[in-house]
This record gives C-alpha cells, structure tokens and sequence, in this order.
C-alpha cells in the first residue's frame, strides 16, 4: 500500500459524504488502500473475494460522484458489495462477513440505508432500480436509481425486461454494466475513453436531442436514413446499438480502474437530462490482487487465506462433497445411456457438472444465469426422447417454478431435477437456503420427489431418476461434505415411493427425510437409552409417499415424528394429511412434525442453523418426550433419571 500522508484516507472516511471531501487527486491512493482492506478481511472470513476486488474503483467512483444514499445504489446480486460496506459504515464489522451474527455476504436492507435493496439472487437489480427511479418521480423526490449489474447477469432474460420498460424513468436510471469478462467489449484505449466523455457530455446531449427534433421534422426517407446513420457511427464505435434499440443511451466502454476517466463520465451522466443512460465499464476480475488474478476462478469464492502468499486454508481430509458425488454419478449413467444429457445455468463446478463437461462435452449445456431457459429447454430435450438432469441450486430453481409447473408437469415429461443446496447452508444464509423446494415440488401432480439421506443413497437416486422415463422426478442432497460411507459399486434401482427401515424398535417411530437421518439415529440411542425402543426409518420419498410403510408406523408405534430439512407444507404436511384421509387421527395418534421454522433464518454455521431450527438430535427426544407427556415423576422418568 502507498500513502502520502501519515494517516491512511481510508481511515478518514466511515461514510460516503467523508470520501466526497477528498480531492480528486488522491482517489488512486483511496481505491489501492481500499482493496488492500478488502484482501485482509476476507482472508480473515473467507468468502467472495475476485468480484470485489474488480469493482474497487467503480464502487470509489459512484460513491464518490452520486449523493448515496440518496441516489439509491443496487448492486446486482451483491457478492461484489464488500468494498462498498466498507465506506458505508460497517468497516469496523467488516471481519464478522458470513459469521454468525455479522455482516451478511451481500447487501442486506436490514443493515444499511446504503443497501436499499437486498439481493443474492442474480439480475434483479435494473428492476429494482427502476422501481426507485420511478417513485422518486412520482413523489417529487430527488434522487436517482443506480443498478450495477454484471454482464453474466445480463443473460438473464429478467434483466432486459426491466430495461424494455424504462424508458418512463428517464435521466432518473442509470444502469452500470461491469463488463469483467471482456465478453462483448471492444479494446479499450484512449481513444475509446475520449469518446465515452465526449458521447456523456451534457453538450453532446443537447445536439443529439436536437438532430432527433430535426429528424422528426424531415420526410420520413430522410429522417430514418439520419438515425440508421448514427446508430451505425455510434454501434461502430462503442457497440451500443442493442442498448439503443431497448431505449438507452449508451456510453462507453470504458475502463473500470482508471479513476480519471471514470469520474467525468460519471459526472456527466449524473448531470444529464437524457436517460435513462447505460455505461458500459470493463473491469478485471481479481484486480489488484496477484494469486486471484492468475487463478482460473479469479478467487471468485475463497476459504480463509494467507494475505502474502494466496494460500487458502484446506478442511481437513474426509468424504466427497454431495455436488461431486452427484457428477460422478450422473458420469457413470452418461457411460450406459448416449441419451443422458446435462444442463445448469451458470453453475458447472458448483452442481458437479464439470466433470460431465469434461467426459461429454456435446452432451453438457451451460445455459447461462436462464433458469426458466433451462427449464423448459429441458423439457423439450425430454419430449424428444432424450433422458435430460437439469442441475440447479433449490434457491434458483425458485425462478423457474411456473416452467416446472407448466412445461414439465402439466405434460408429464421425465426431466430430472438434481436439487443442490437442498436445506439450510450456513454462511451464504437464508438467500441461498433450499427451504422450499420439497413443498412447491411435492404438491405438484406427476412429480417425484427423492432426498438422498447419505452420499451412498444420492448415487442410488441418480441412476433410479436416469432410469425413471414415466414422468418428472426429482433429487434434492444439501451443500458440503457426506458422512463417509462407502459409495456403492453397483448402484441400485430404487422402487419409486418406497422408503427402508434402518433401526427396528416399537414404541416411537422417527420418520427421516434426506440428511437428518444421522440425526435421528443419535436420537434414537438416547431414546433407546432412556428405555424407548425407537424405530427410524429413512422414508427416502416426499412423493409418493411409501402409505404401506408410514401406515405401520403409525399404528405399532406409540408416537412418531417426522422430520426433514424444508419449510412446512413438505413431508410432515404430506404425512399428516394421510393420516387424517385414512382415520388414523381419530384413533389417538400422536404425530408430531419438525421442520424449519416459520422464518428466514441468518446466515451461521450449518449445525447452529439446524439446532437453531429444531432438527437435531435434541429436538426430536424432546418432540418424543412432549407427545408422552415425560415427566420426572413417572415410571419411565424414573428409569430415565
């Protein structure tokens, strides 16, 4: 770090309104103390490193030009928001990011009026920005809305429908395209900077907005050959057109680090009177940084990490991770079936998929961030005889919900959904929980719906949902590492709707869905313990339920429970309205049911969310204890005692 004075500016400055005191000058100094600050406290917490580190001088920049809070900043899904934190008040939490009772990993309304909006979820942003732009002007407001968004977000389909509609938000939007990826940038130079400020100014404006009055005025031949003229000198210069077409004026490319040419053409984009406006800015994931600039991944998500030498803390040894787990499966399947193909939306290494795209890569599809793409996409590989596994992260598949429902189930296509992030997941919190996907599934006619309660049980419903051709069929595994059993090598062919005992007893039943089944055995032998011999079963299907299997438990057990990681309306709700179909409330029966909270839970370790929650171990003795009505002075309290 360099610093011309004795004391550091980044310690001068708590707020944006302390940065905008700072002369022009020295803003280059600012922007390498702050990317200094972000690498040491993400080596210290871990989490999204390269995105911030790309946007250090952008996030100066806007902060720096624009009246924030005021102007209300969006920061397209977030992960990229650590810098900014850091100059909004929250530097002295900065190194409690992802932690349990710190600082959330993205933006997050609850903590700052410079966050108005919460985002983790990606190409919400320009929507969310007009939605302040226009309010702003309907109530006489002042105040502009600013949407940073990446150009990976902006393959989103829901992106370019905010943008066709906001022409009415007019010099109110503003919408910055970090372009870090050089995707659909020309080279950027001095020529390109020069003409990016020239194009901005509020002189250049006032032309254009003339020669269009003009151009109305002439015959239609004339006046139309006028504006293909200048949509051709301007796309040939900058690449502009499509923006153009969907009602923007654009700006740029220009370059994302150099503060003394950002700063201008921001100025004259804040001071414009034409909009909404689009600048387009290249950045370099990474920046600043030597080990995330030479990483494939650019650090994009990191472990705790030496600040010296890039080195990333290591977990200890021990069993595969679900996702990869997952991908060798589906691997293995592909080797036995040429119709098995692959698709995610922008997430090949997360979902496992890479290792797929490797072995088949004519097999592989990444989408992009177009979840309802890959949906239906899906399913039109599925009617057309192919056996298609669409791999999305249960949050995101929230996104495509109306494609599950309509393109998929309706017409009753096999496509195969392998759910990851299934349950809670700890430090990314309740932005990325896979909360829901058991009950927006299960509820559906003709869907199957599985949870694999070890890796050994995920390999198995791999290969059940290749071989399942009679309708939708669905897998859901949660994020991290399985409990080390020994994967099968010849995996099995599950009987759809048919669950399995692993421990026998007669007098409480535990009735597993998915991964707290090791929970349920800890249970068990305290139950056992305490001289209640304890059933559990791992019923391995929310949909169809195994009613041979629940039907005996519920009439040979005393109580029973049932637990699963998901929101309610999932397995315990399925259960219970089998119970009261069939009688088996009127007889007496006492069933209880333990899923996650009426709640978003924040962002902890996963155990602390899970006890937090009420579905560990503890929680189920005391569910069992609470329907037998345990209490010390009792036969059974006293043999517990």
């Amino acid at each position: 770090m360099t610093s011309n004075s004795a004391t550091p500016l980044l310690d001068k400055v708590s707020y944006p309104a302390d940065l905008r005191k700072i002369s022009p000058d020295k803003l280059t100094q600012f922007a390498g103390e702050l990317r200094q600050e972000v690498i040491a406290a993400v080596g210290v917490t871990g989490g999204h490193l390269g995105s911030g580190l790309g946007v250090v001088e952008l996030t100066t920049a806007i902060h720096y030009v624009f009246n924030t809070p005021e102007d209300r900043l969006v920061w397209d899904v977030g992960h990229q928001c650590y810098p900014h934190k850091i100059i909004t008040g929250r530097r002295d939490r900065i190194r409690t990011l992802r932690m349990g009772g710190g600082l959330s990993g993205f933006t997050k309304r609850a903590e700052s009026d410079y966050d108005p909006f919460g985002a983790a979820h990606s190409s919400t942003s320009i929507s969310a920005a007009l939605g302040f732009a226009i309010a702003n002007k309907l109530s006489g407001r002042p105040g502009k809305g600013i949407a940073v968004i990446g150009d990976g977000a902006m393959s989103a389909g829901m992106a370019y429908e905010a943008m066709n509609n906001a022409a009415q938000a007019g010099n109110r939007l503003v919408v910055i395209l970090n372009d870090n990826d050089m995707s659909i940038a020309p080279p950027v130079g001095g020529l390109s900077a020069y003409l990016s400020r020239i194009v901005s100014s509020r002189e250049f404006l006032g032309l254009r907005d003339l020669a269009k009055k003009l151009a109305k005025r002439l015959p239609r031949p004339i006046a139309s050959g006028l504006k293909k003229t200048d949509e051709f000198a301007r796309g040939l210069a900058m690449g502009g057109t499509l923006f153009e077409e969907l009602g923007f004026y654009y700006v740029g490319p220009i370059d994302g680090h150099n503060l003394d040419q950002l700063i201008p053409v921001l100025e004259n984009v804040r001071d414009a009177e034409e909009g909404p406006i689009l600048v387009h800015v290249v950045t370099k994931k990474g920046k600043g940084y030597g080990p995330a600039e030479q990483a494939a991944d650019k650090y994009h998500g990191v472990q705790k990490f030496d600040v010296v030498s890039g080195v990333q803390a290591k977990a200890p040894p021990g069993p595969p991770a679900y996702q990869n787990v997952f991908g060798a499966a589906l691997v293995d399947a592909a080797a036995k079936d040429q119709r098995i193909c692959a698709i995610t939306a922008a997430m090949p290494s997360g979902t496992g998929l890479d290792k797929f795209a490797a072995a088949y890569p004519d097999r592989f599809f990444d989408v992009g961030i177009a979840e309802q793409h890959a949906v239906t996409f899906a399913a039109g590989l599925a009617a057309q005889g192919m056996r298609p596994f669409c791999a999305i992260y249960s949050t995101f598949l929230q996104r495509a919900y109306d494609q599950v429902v309509h393109d998929v189930a309706i017409q009753n296509l096999p496509v195969r959904f392998a759910i990851d992030r299934a349950g809670l997941v700890g430090a990314d919190g309740c932005t990325h929980a896979g909360s829901f996907d058991v009950t927006y599934l299960a509820t559906l006619p003709n869907m199957v719906v599985m949870a694999a309660a070890d890796e050994a049980e995920l390999v198995h419903m791999t290969h059940t949902a290749a071989q399942y051709d009679s309708g939708p069929i669905a897998l859901r595994y949660p994020r991290g590492n399985g409990i080390g059993v020994e994967l099968p090598k010849t995996p099995e062919v599950l009987e759809i709707g048919k669950g399995r005992i692993v421990r026998h007893g007669h007098k409480v039943a535990i009735m597993s869905l998915g991964t707290r089944l090791a929970e349920a055995l800890k249970a068990a032998d305290a139950l056992e313990a305490m001289g209640l011999s304890t059933t559990v079963a791992d019923l391995r299907f929310a949909k169809p339920l195994d009613e041979e299997l629940i039907r005996k438990l519920l009439t040979t057990h005393e109580v029973a429970v049932t637990i699963e990681e998901g929101a309610v309306g999932g397995l315990g709700a399925h259960v219970l309205t089998f119970a009261s179909d069939t009688g088996l409330i009127d007889a007496g029966l006492k069933l209880r049911t333990l899923r996650l909270p009426d709640a978003f839970q924040d962002h902890n370790k996963p155990e602390v969310q899970y006890a937090e929650a009420g579905l560990d171990g503890d929680a189920i003795i005391s569910a069992v204890l609470g329907a037998l009505r345990w209490n010390e002075s009792t036969a059974i309290g006293e043999v517990r005692a």
